[in-house]
């Protein structure tokens, strides 16, 4: 199991050299790969391009492009800009987002989205050949196909992404729940004939490794409970509904109205340790070492972790720590 390291949203409490001090820490550990994200701020492109000429080993992952913010074109001469300049390193990670960021933010529409992602993915595969005798992509990329990965955690979408994509990115992943999941992906795969020896299973994770068990599932409870409880509507957040799915129904309608109704912190309150443990890398080191364990048998291949820690420093030390124990 690889080791990934996701900087998140440039510029939220850290400066550029603190961010660039991680990154290039986690390269001399060995992690694999840098993830930046985008929502409504950072982007995700020109991080990536900045941190290209200041690595050499590490690749570097759009974790995610937001699809309803670029043409799939768009998307392709970028990756292939990126790949260009770090010499190889690209991995592509893209995603449809929700309807609170494409409608309220880019002012697209949000639907058909299992469509709109195969029909996406085609043509950010098709452009290095050119769609036709008139256009080509003129910028050649160092490696043969760079690597498309899906962020999805809908069933119709995680099947998807075992049919077109090379990778998947899970958010709030469960390993105790692989068992549901992988069928998902082998239904997708067996569509386009192929199997799932090499592809590559990546959830995004947040860590947080300390002898304070209960100061370490604190630390989750802002992050679950904006995705749980405020990320979408009522009827509309898929990641609520991914928590039900886990068998959290009752809890995750909890947290959901607390949140929605401006009460944040009794939603934090409600979140069950349950939950926390089974979504997050939490806790003393003898227990994460353990879970990391779950999710390399679970079959996860890059495991992407997002340091719980508020200043530079704490952060690195937590990368040390994850380094450190998954290599036990």
């Amino acid at each position: 199991m690889k080791l990934g390291v996701h900087i998140g949203y440039w510029g939220l409490g850290l400066t550029s050299e603190d961010q660039l001090n991680i990154v290039q820490e986690a390269e001399r550990l060995g992690y694999d790969s840098v993830w930046a994200a985008e929502a409504y701020g950072s982007d995700t492109a020109t991080v990536l391009g900045w941190l290209a000429g200041q690595t050499s080993k590490i690749r570097l992952g759009s974790g995610i492009f937001q699809m309803p913010g670029r043409s799939a074109a768009m998307t392709a001469m970028t990756a292939a800009t990126i790949d260009q300049l770090s010499n190889g390193r690209m991995i592509l990670g893209i995603g449809s987002s929700g309807p609170q960021v494409a409608e309220g933010w880019h002012g697209q529409r949000f639907g058909k989205q299992l469509q709109r992602t195969r029909e996406y993915v085609a043509v950010v595969r098709m452009l290095p050949e050119g769609p036709g005798k008139a256009l080509k992509l003129t910028i050649s990329t160092v490696q043969d196909r760079i690597p498309i990965y899906l962020a999805a955690i809908g069933p119709k979408n995680t099947a998807l992404a075992g049919e077109i994509a090379d990778g998947w990115i899970p958010t709030l992943f469960s390993p105790e729940h692989v068992s549901e999941l992988r069928p998902l992906l082998e239904e997708g795969a067996a569509r386009s004939g192929k199997s799932l020896d090499d592809f590559d299973m990546a959830p995004t994770v947040q860590v947080f490794v300390t002898d304070d068990l209960q100061a370490a599932r604190d630390g989750m409870r802002p992050f679950i409970a904006l995705y749980v409880g405020g990320m979408g509507s009522r009827k509309q957040n898929f990641y609520n509904q991914l928590v039900c799915r886990y068998g959290f129904e009752a809890e995750a309608a909890v947290i959901q109205d607390l949140y929605l109704e401006g009460k944040r912190e009794e939603a934090m309150a409600a979140i069950p340790d349950a939950l926390i443990d089974s979504v997050s890398l939490c806790g003393p080191p003898d227990v994460v070492r353990e879970r990391l364990e779950i999710y390399r048998d679970a079959g996860v291949g890059t495991l992407g972790v997002t340091p719980i820690a508020f200043t530079a420093e704490e952060r690195l030390t937590q990368l040390r720590l994850i380094a450190e124990l998954a290599a036990a």
